[in-house]
């Protein structure tokens, strides 16, 4: 029998792809749709916002309370924060009259896991948890400074995790924890020093060279 061609080969392999995708109903969503949030900056951006950051070691604990965080407030409309990012990384989105999504597929880049249909089943996850802000400035700050950074939508702040990449992560900082799914390590130190870098707040020197190190090996 005579060898086939390959671009016939390459048809095969299209249509052997279609049959799978056709019999088992589903497949794997395309790395397309892998949105991460707006605002993580670009490599030399984030090196240089790093150098500029205050390295201080990390203040108390005490006095925290998440109500000092007034999150999940309405930020567009009657819209949350928290609704607005699961319409703005999610994919098609179905919300209903208070802007409650009801259906749509959401990607947590922590884990690499997508979720479907069911938007009670992901987080948003502060990428700058409140106690670890708290500690490195933002016990200073306003109640309205402290809503403005917990509902941030318009930075990186806000990320999209499924529950139990949220609770691993806990109020640990990049020395402490960093996600499971190595390609995002890049996009995740980025983010976390631009939102320090955005809203003043100190770093320990542990902290400062995990950043350093993430950005040297995997940016």
């Amino acid at each position: 029998m005579p060898p086939i061609p390959r671009p016939l080969h390459r048809t095969l392999a299209a249509v052997a792809a279609a049959i799978l995708v056709v019999v088992l109903g589903w497949a794997s969503p395309a790395s397309a749709d892998h949105t991460l949030p707006p605002g993580i900056p670009s490599t030399s951006a984030a090196q240089s916002q790093l150098d500029s950051l205050t390295v201080a070691p990390k203040g108390p604990q005490s006095g925290y309370d998440r109500s000092l965080f007034p999150h999940w407030v309405d930020v567009q409309g009657n819209c949350s924060a928290r609704q607005v990012v699961l319409m703005r990384d999610g994919h098609d989105v179905v919300t209903n009259s208070s802007c409650q999504p009801t259906s749509g597929r959401w990607w947590s880049a922590f884990d690499d896991t997508w979720v479907h249909d069911d938007p009670s089943r992901i987080s948003v996850d502060h990428m700058v948890p409140l106690s670890e802000a708290w500690k490195t400035g933002a016990r200073y700050w306003s109640t309205s400074e402290r809503r403005a950074f917990a509902n941030d939508v318009d930075s990186s702040q806000l990320w999209l995790a499924t529950p139990s990449s949220n609770s691993r992560k806990g109020d640990d900082d990049p020395s402490e924890w960093m996600p499971p799914n190595t390609a995002v390590h890049c996009d995740y130190v980025k983010s976390w020093i631009n939102v320090k870098y955005r809203y003043d707040l100190t770093v320990t020197s542990a902290e400062r060279s995990t950043l350093q190190y993430t950005i040297n090996t995997r940016c």
